[in-house]
C-alpha cells in the first residue's frame, strides 16, 4: 500500500464523518433527519451509508421479525465499511430488545426510542473510554411522559417535509408491538411544530406531512387541544400550500372534525384510513376500536367534503382463526368502500404480542391465496380510480427530474409526470398538468402552466 493511500486513510480517521441508515416508517425517517441535523450543526460531514464514516447510525424497525433481521444485517454491514467505526443502533428494535442488540459483535452503543437527542454526548463518552462497551441507553418507555423535542431545520433530499407531531400509542392492538416500543401518547407542543414549519417554508417547502405513531391521538395529553386545532393553526401559516395527514383511524372522523375540516383549503384530499379487516369479528380479535359500519361512515363523511378523495388503507389477511367467511366479509367490504389503493399484508407473528399466542393460526398457503385475491382486487380499484382522471387537469407538486420527465404528486397523491428539461427549474413548484395517458400507476400528460 502506497504512502499516499495510508496518509489518506489516516486523515479520514481524524475527520468527523457520520452515516445513517433508516428502516421502517416515515416517523423513523423524520427522526433520522433530526439526528442528521444534530450532527450537521456540530460540523460533521454526512456520508452515504456504503461510504467510509467514523460513525454509523442505524435507526431500526421492529414491527415484524423481518424488521429485526434487516436491522441486524445493516449493523454488520456498517462495520465492514470501516472496522474502526463506532456503530450506534437506535430506535424500536433497540428499545424492545436492547440486550439482543448489544450482543451483536459490531454494536458499540444502543439507544432506544427516547433520549436520542443526547446521542453526541453518548458517542463522546464512549469514544473517550468513559463508558463500557456496549454502551446501553434504553429507558423504561412506559414511564416516559414528555415528548422528546427534536426538530429538522435542514432537509436536503425531500420535496415534501415530514413533521413529527406526536409519539406513542395507547391502542394496544393484539398484533402490534409498537406501544411497547414507543410508549404512551405524548404530543408535541404546537408552538414547536409551527416554528419548524415556518423555518421550512423559508427554505421553499410547500407541502407538510403530519406524522407520528398515532397522530389521531394528538392532544390526548393536552387540555382541550387536539389534531384539528393543530391543522387549523398550520393552515394559517403563510407559505404553506398543502397539509397532508399521515395514517389516521376512523374514530377521528367525528362530527366536529368534519365540520371544521370543511372550512379548510390546504388539507390534501388523500386519507390513509387504517382498517386492517372488514370483518367485525376479526376486528374484535385484533382489539381494533371500531366496527366496519363505523369505518364506512367515516369514509362517507370524507366523501361529503371532497368530490373524489383518495382513500387508501392497510389490510391484514390470515389473522389467527380467520375463517373463509370472515375473509369474504373483508373482500366484499373493500369492494364496497371502493378504495383508491390498498396495501395487503399477510399476518406475521410478532413475538411479544397476544396474537402470536392465539390458536388456529392460518396456514401460509391459505394466507398466500387470500393475499393474491385481495391484491388483484386492489389493483382493479386503483386502475379504476386512476382512469377517472384521464383528460383532466391536475395540480402537481414537482419533486424530481428523471429520464426526461418532471415527476410529482397531486393533492390526492397520484403520481404524475410530463416531458421537460432541467433548465425549467420546476422542482418544488406547483404545475398544472393535462393528463393524457395512464401507464401502470403513473399519469402522463403535458404541462399547461406553472402556478408559482
Amino acid at each position: 500500500m502506497s504512502n499516499n493511500i495510508i496518509e489518506e486513510k489516516n486523515k479520514k480517521k481524524q475527520q468527523k464523518i457520520v452515516s445513517f441508515f433508516t428502516l421502517g416508517c416515515k416517523t423513523n425517517q423524520y427522526e433520522t433527519d433530526a439526528l442528521m441535523d444534530l450532527f450537521y450543526n456540530n460540523r460533521y460531514e454526512i456520508a452515504e451509508f456504503d461510504d467510509f464514516a467514523n460513525i454509523y447510525v442505524i435507526n431500526t424497525c421492529t414491527v415484524t421479525n423481518v424488521g429485526d433481521k434487516k436491522s441486524r444485517q445493516m449493523i454488520r454491514r456498517a462495520k465492514k465499511n470501516n472496522p474502526d467505526a463506532t456503530v450506534v443502533v437506535v430506535g424500536c428494535y433497540a428499545q424492545i430488545s436492547p440486550d439482543e442488540v448489544a450482543e451483536i459483535e459490531d454494536v458499540d452503543i444502543v439507544i432506544g426510542t427516547d433520549a436520542r437527542s443526547g446521542i453526541l454526548e453518548y458517542i463522546h463518552d464512549y469514544q473517550n473510554n468513559e463508558t463500557p462497551r456496549p454502551y446501553i441507553v434504553v429507558k423504561d418507555i412506559m414511564a416516559i411522559n414528555a415528548f422528546e423535542e427534536m426538530s429538522v431545520k435542514h432537509i436536503k433530499e425531500h420535496t415534501r417535509a415530514f413533521i413529527k407531531i406526536q409519539e406513542g400509542c395507547n391502542q394496544f392492538c393484539s398484533y402490534c408491538i409498537i406501544p411497547y416500543a414507543r410508549g404512551r401518547v405524548r404530543s408535541r407542543a404546537p408552538e414547536n411544530i409551527i416554528g419548524e414549519i415556518e423555518n421550512l417554508v423559508e427554505q421553499g417547502y410547500r407541502e407538510f406531512v403530519l406524522t407520528g405513531i398515532h397522530i389521531g391521538s394528538y392532544g390526548l395529553d393536552f387540555d382541550r387541544y387536539k389534531l384539528i386545532d393543530l391543522i387549523e393553526a398550520i393552515e394559517a401559516v403563510e407559505g404553506v400550500v398543502r397539509i397532508r395527514l399521515g395514517s389516521i383511524e376512523p374514530r377521528l372522523i367525528d362530527e366536529d372534525f368534519v365540520r371544521r375540516l370543511k372550512a379548510l383549503n390546504k388539507v390534501c384530499d388523500h386519507f390513509h384510513l387504517s382498517m386492517q379487516s372488514g370483518s367485525d369479528t376479526v376486528l374484535k380479535r385484533m382489539n381494533r376500536k371500531y366496527t366496519s359500519e363505523e369505518y364506512y361512515r367515516a369514509v362517507c363523511a370524507l366523501r361529503e367534503i371532497y368530490p373524489a378523495p383518495a382513500i387508501t388503507t392497510d389490510v391484514i389477511v390470515g389473522f389467527p382463526d380467520e375463517t373463509d367467511r370472515e375473509f369474504e366479509e373483508t373482500y366484499d367490504f373493500v369492494e364496497k368502500v371502493n378504495f383508491s389503493e390498498i396495501h395487503v399484508f399477510k399476518f406475521s407473528k410478532r413475538q411479544g404480542t397476544p396474537a402470536a399466542k392465539m390458536e388456529n393460526q392460518v396456514s401460509g398457503e391459505l394466507k398466500k391465496l387470500r393475499s393474491e385475491r385481495l391484491i388483484a382486487l386492489g389493483e382493479q380499484l386503483t386502475e379504476k380510480y386512476n382512469q377517472s382522471y384521464m383528460g383532466k387537469t391536475l395540480e402537481v407538486l414537482i419533486e424530481e427530474f428523471k429520464e426526461g420527465f418532471w415527476v410529482g404528486h397531486t393533492t390526492n397523491y397520484m403520481k404524475v409526470k410530463f416531458p421537460g428539461n432541467l433548465q425549467e427549474k420546476l422542482a418544488k413548484k406547483i404545475v398544472s398538468v393535462h393528463v393524457e395517458q395512464l401507464l401502470g400507476q403513473e399519469l402522463i400528460g403535458s404541462q399547461i402552466a406553472s402556478n408559482d
